[in-house]
């Protein structure tokens, strides 16, 4: 099968992650990597189809993002509403950034395939009496659209439900394993990956799958900063191997932080409770220590603007007062109604010490989700052939300068059934070649290879990132936040041509790697978008810039570990083979 949008000489990839030589390999017609909803449901899509598929997941299948989902899934179907409606609410929260294109293709696709969804097994909460699915609001929505199920475990019973169907379906699965990097013919199209399994039997240490399509739906890379709503899986492994594979990806400096996330004090790190986005939808409200609603007056719709200006609203307040978070105060909701349909934030809120339901739960912004990622078409096609991507770790132009709440899961699920389509067309997949070529797994000292940093790099990447990326940048923040990324990466660099070594290859050193060159990218294009736009906040150009800055930031890296950054010409995002012109170095 031609892919239509990559190119047919793309290079081998720019660097590769030291590993050791697979020792095993195994083919399919398509492996898709990743086990939330976007890399099952192609999974299923693609085995009905009569493909054979490997799921190759990083932990459990059900241990990915979906399963922390809580809100729900976005998708015009209540009695008045309309794609339209839920279209234009999106473009508002994009914030001049989105593709109409791809948003609309979301939200016109978006009710029947959470029917099919349904049909899959997913369980919805529904009226008693009627059966009719009960939807909520959430920030940025102006009706109730937000599908969800166990009162706040939407994303627990979607991943159940996937999860069982692909049991049923006997497809091919690979828990427990990393991927390194992408395989690739003599053509340049994508061939498969190489992937590190933890105690998988014969599938165990270095191996590699073979496919003539690979689909990456990794998520997301929350866990580049010290508190995030992410899993410790989120490290950013999608973005970095598509990178080293010679892909394009697009809008990383755009993260959204989460505005209610619960506060465990100022020491806190790593996953961190989220507090849905839905109790604001049902009517709580922030406050202050003093019990002032802050929202009131800075946005039509109050604690439910979008999830951005929330953000920076509550960031506001805490400055002004020199407080470390603010307070949701949601006690008028009473016991019964948070142990119906609150019961997971109640009980983690308890086992912290909170009880919501006599006093305010203390909240603060923390990293939740990747806006930016792998650019794609609207078949979730990247700029290199054969490769595909979905779900966080993609950049489709839906969700533009800042996500609207709840449309993850449905991007996800449109997408992941487009691919599907895209790959089991009449052509079918195209087999993985014999002559397949491994990415560079050298020696260490042997030239171009990049280092591998050592695991506690990962905490050091994790405090400059948040303290000079985080909910509020500056030039001079973001500088110094280069700069210290790059002395990182110049330590490991300097020992690897003064003694020949490197950090010995493993997850977590992989992963640290991994980290750093997301890091880089998010924060080289942070600092080239000179404004202040959706979820990206320079305090230093407060001001939205359309004339200047309504446009996209496309990244790849460079064999000698140098950034390409160039802008696109508006908000639509250009055909992927449009050449690069502009070199940003290291890093």
């Amino acid at each position: 099968m031609t892919h239509p949008t990559g190119r047919p000489d793309a290079a081998a990839p720019a660097t590769a992650l030291r590993a050791p030589a697979p020792g095993w390999a195994t083919e399919a017609d398509v492996v898709v990597v990743g086990s939330g909803v976007a890399g099952l449901t192609v999974a299923l899509r693609c085995a009905a189809a009569g493909a054979k598929v490997t799921v190759v997941t990083k932990a459990r299948l059900d241990d990915g993002s979906t399963r922390w989902a809580q809100g729900g899934i976005a998708a015009a179907l209540g009695e008045g509403d309309t794609p339209e409606q839920h279209l234009d609410d999106t473009l508002v929260a994009g914030a001049g950034l989105c593709d109409e294109r791809a948003v609309r293709t979301l939200v016109t696709e978006g009710p029947d395939a959470v029917r099919r969804l349904i049909a899959t097994g997913a369980r919805f909460d529904a009226d008693d009496g009627t059966g009719e699915i009960l939807l909520t609001r959430e920030g940025g929505h102006h009706r109730r659209r937000i599908a969800h199920a166990g009162g706040d475990a939407t994303g627990a019973e979607i991943s159940r439900a996937l999860v069982e169907a692909v049991r049923t379906a006997g497809i091919d699965t690979v828990e427990n394993a990393l991927v390194l990097d992408l395989l690739k013919d003599g053509s340049g199209r994508a061939a498969g990956v190489t992937l590190h399994v933890m105690g998988e039997g014969q599938r165990d240490g270095v191996g590699a799958v073979r496919a003539g399509a690979v689909v990456l739906a990794t998520g997301g890379m929350g866990q580049i900063f010290s508190a995030t709503t992410n899993p410790a899986v989120s490290t950013g492994d999608g973005v970095a191997l598509a990178l080293r594979a010679g892909a394009e990806v697009s809008d990383l400096e755009f993260v959204q932080f989460h505005p209610t996330v619960l506060w465990l004090g100022p020491e806190a790190e790593g996953q961190q409770p989220l507090v849905s986005e839905a109790v604001r939808g049902e009517g709580g409200h922030l406050v202050d220590a003093d019990g002032v609603r802050f929202m009131q007056g800075r946005h039509e719709l109050a604690e439910l603007a979008p999830r951005d200006i929330v953000a920076k609203g509550i960031t506001r307040r805490m400055q002004e007062r020199g407080a470390e978070h603010m307070y949701l105060d949601a006690r008028h909701f009473g016991a019964r109604m948070w142990e119906r349909r609150f019961p997971t934030i109640l009980a983690a809120c308890r086992a912290h010490g909170i009880d919501p339901v006599t006093e305010p739960i203390p909240v603060a912004p923390a990293a939740h989700y990747a806006s930016g990622g792998v650019r794609t078409d609207l078949r979730g096609r990247t700029t290199v052939p054969g490769l595909y991507a979905c779900g966080e770790v993609a950049c489709t132009g839906v969700h533009g300068a800042n996500r609207l709440a709840s449309n993850s899961l449905l991007e996800g699920l449109v997408f992941a059934e487009r691919i599907a389509e895209d790959i089991t067309a009449a052509e079918g997949p195209a087999r993985p070649a014999a002559t397949a070529e491994q990415p560079y797994t050298g020696a260490p000292g042997a030239p171009g290879e990049a280092p591998l940093l050592a695991s506690e790099a990962r905490y050091e990447i994790q405090h400059i990132m948040t303290h000079g990326a985080g909910v509020l940048r500056s030039a001079e923040s973001l500088a110094r936040a280069a700069d210290r990324l790059e002395g990182v990466h110049d330590a490991a660099a300097a020992q690897l041509r003064r003694d020949g070594k490197t950090a010995e290859p493993g997850v977590e050193t992989w992963e640290a790697t991994n980290l750093h060159l997301v890091a880089r990218v998010l924060v080289a294009a942070a600092l080239r978008r000179e404004e202040t736009r959706g979820c990206h906040w320079r305090e230093d150009r407060p001001a939205r810039d359309d004339a200047a800055w309504r446009r996209h930031l496309l990244v790849t890296l460079r064999p000698d570990g140098a950034l390409d950054v160039r802008s696109t010409d508006s908000e639509v995002f250009p055909p992927p083979t449009t050449p690069r012109t502009e070199t940003e170095s290291r890093p």
